[in-house]
């Protein structure tokens, strides 16, 4: 009985260590790597339960999802020795899992360090090559493409993908900032200044034409006014003279009628003059019927 007992507590060990250190799994987010004494014997594992010899056997897993390498911003000197602040950040995950393991121990924070030291050296090498402005406004995608490129080279010997380089923001130091925020300011009024120089000139330009037809356009029309005018006041001679040839004593008639009209136009008007004058040689009907 007491074997029996004995021998059920050992095959009830034997299950638990079988189960406890003989049996492993690989999550869908995990890459894991079997040993075999000390050597690495299999790195193909796909998500599933495995199972192992105890204690001759053990698996070392690493976290498979990408990586984020965040460090604190950087002083960078441009071409024109001139120093900027680089906040840059580092998209990476294991690809050769054996390659990790040899050159940096599978350990994401020495990765992190080798990575950090590769894209810093970029970093400097290439804003070291351009100016501010190019670095601030046009030249920021090229770089960040070449960095990537340069780190995907050397991640490569680490065992490691790097899926992308990204410069957050690039800011110079808080007193050049001003000073360069001054010069843009005086630099844009400049120029504005110049565009409102030239939308005067342009103005004036165009006031002066306007002003010019404008002359020419009533200085036309005067002389075709006046030319109206002498047609008509020659045909209203010419008409007068007619009708004075035609019967003059009429004609004096009709002139002596407009002088009277002319004459009482206001009745305010007084006009003193002797009963026999010439004046009034019409308001004698009696003459005028002898006649």
């Amino acid at each position: 009985m007491n074997r029996l007992t004995t021998l059920g507590i050992v095959v009830i060990v034997l299950l638990f260590v079988g189960i406890t250190f003989g049996t492993f799994t690989v999550h869908e987010t995990e890459r894991a790597l079997k040993f075999r004494l000390g050597e690495v014997v299999k790195t193909d594992f796909t998500p599933g339960l495995y199972f192992q010899v105890p204690f001759v056997n053990n698996v070392r897993k690493v976290d498979a999802r990408v990586q984020t390498l965040d460090e604190d911003p950087q002083r960078f000197l441009t071409v024109e020795q001139k120093n900027v602040i680089v906040d840059a950040f580092v998209k990476w995950r294991v690809e050769d899992i054996e390659q990790y393991y040899v050159t940096v121990g599978a350990d994401p924070r020495r990765a992190n360090l080798r990575l950090s030291e590769i894209i810093r050296d970029g970093l400097r090498n290439e804003f070291g090559k351009r100016t501010v402005q190019e670095v601030i406004s046009g030249d920021r995608a090229d770089i960040m493409t070449i960095l990537t490129e340069q780190a995907g080279v050397a991640g490569d010997s680490l065992g490691v993908s790097v899926l992308d380089v990204r410069i957050q923001r690039v800011d110079l130091p808080e007193g050049v900032s001003e000073s360069v925020f001054n010069r843009m300011v005086a630099a844009r009024e400049r120029v504005a200044r110049e565009f409102r120089a030239e939308g005067q000139e342009q103005a004036e330009r165009i006031r002066s034409a306007a002003d010019r037809r404008r002359e020419e356009i009533v200085a036309s029309a005067r002389r075709d006014a006046e030319e109206l005018r002498g047609e008509a006041d020659a045909d209203a001679t010419a008409i007068y003279a007619n009708a004075y040839n035609a019967d003059r004593e009429f004609y004096r008639f009709y002139r002596s009628l407009g002088a009277y009209e002319s004459t009482f136009a206001d009745k305010e008007d007084v006009l003193v003059l002797s009963p026999d004058s010439e004046f009034f040689r019409y308001f004698d009907q009696t003459e005028s019927l002898q006649r």
